[in-house]
């Protein structure tokens, strides 16, 4: 599942890459991608350890910043990095090789 980056225009916050994503978009995504465990296991907080749930962890990050911002970092560090996977896998080429079967070679720039 991709990480939504909706943004309404980039050119109005290019500082802020949460600009139209809420908490509770946020904390989905990383439930979805890593489950409850790993989210315990990267920021120990009981909401995400014992008896998860989002409306519980919704109510604590709302109310706890460090917690909050330890989520909202890890999310667009992933979204990031997802992002320029993404472009040099675009950049890549297809081309086909001697023996007839294709291979992928990176675009070099010019």
């Amino acid at each position: 599942m991709p990480y939504p980056l909706h943004m309404s225009s980039p050119d109005n916050h290019p500082n802020d890459p949460l600009h139209g994503i809420n908490l509770e978009t946020v904390l989905k995504t990383m439930v979805d991608r890593h489950g409850w465990l790993e989210l315990g296991d990267q920021i120990p907080i009981r909401c995400f350890m014992f008896n998860p749930t989002i409306k519980s962890s919704l109510t604590f990050l709302r109310k706890t910043p460090w917690a909050r911002k330890r989520l909202e970092d890890w999310y667009v560090y992933e979204a990031i990095r997802e992002r320029s996977t993404t472009q040099e896998r675009s950049d890549a080429k297809i081309r086909p090789m001697a023996d007839g079967l294709i291979g992928r070679t990176i675009a070099t720039p010019q």
